[in-house]
């Protein structure tokens, strides 16, 4: 039987975390963003419909996404990464026994970097959906209706997500040519690397009990 592993779990709304002991491998969770019309909530969703199985998705706006007036003195950059933190730690908890978990949030990979930093509890991996600004302008005016998204604004944003995925090398499903079941094989690939990575993290997480135990 493989060790136990003592992780961090969290609650939405209870202000608490905890530690549960769970006997099994770390899961993995791959974060999925991007901006407004790239595809990202759709491939998402399409991805859940294939029922893979060992994938559950999440939806990072599940929570609710609060007023300007609710998001406290950070804005919304201070709210997303709060927000980023806390989803990773609820998945971190496998909540599903699942080995990868998927989850399309709008963030940015600076934020998801700063989450798990210092934190072994799991792995985890983002990839960028992105497309060509005409392309994105087009869904949104059209399937999506969400004509006020498209805006210098969200072309600034999605510029900026790119300019973070380079610098990160992380890697880009560009969406731009592709129908929905394309994005989703291409997204499928990232995920089974992430499932493929998971006896590595393990080795990585007992390792880190071996450490944690020799310093008690």
């Amino acid at each position: 039987m493989r060790g136990a592993r003592r992780i961090k779990t969290f609650s939405f709304g209870s202000g608490g975390v905890g530690f549960v002991t769970a006997v099994s491998t770390p899961p993995g969770i791959l974060v999925v963003t991007g901006a407004s019309g790239s595809g990202k909530p759709a491939t998402v969703r399409a991805l859940e419909a294939r029922a893979l199985a060992g994938v559950r998705c999440y939806y990072f706006d599940a929570v609710g996404v609060p007023s300007a007036e609710d998001r406290g003195s950070g804005g919304p950059e201070g709210w997303q990464a709060v927000t980023t933190k806390e989803w990773l730690s609820r998945l971190a908890a496998d909540p599903d026994g699942a080995e990868v978990y998927v989850l399309d949030g709008q963030t940015r990979p600076s934020f998801v970097r700063s989450a798990v930093e210092g934190t072994r509890t799991a792995l985890v991996r983002i990839v960028l959906l992105d497309c060509a600004p005409g392309v994105r302008h087009a869904r949104l005016v059209g399937p999506r209706r969400q004509p006020e998204l498209s805006n210098s604004r969200m072309d600034c944003w999605a510029a900026y997500l790119r300019g973070q995925a380079d610098a990160l090398n992380l890697p880009v499903i560009d969406t731009s040519d592709l129908g929905i079941d394309a994005a989703v094989d291409a997204l499928v690939v990232h995920v089974q690397r992430v499932r493929a990575e998971r006896p590595a993290a393990e080795q990585q997480a007992r390792a880190d009990r071996l450490d944690a135990g020799r310093s008690a």
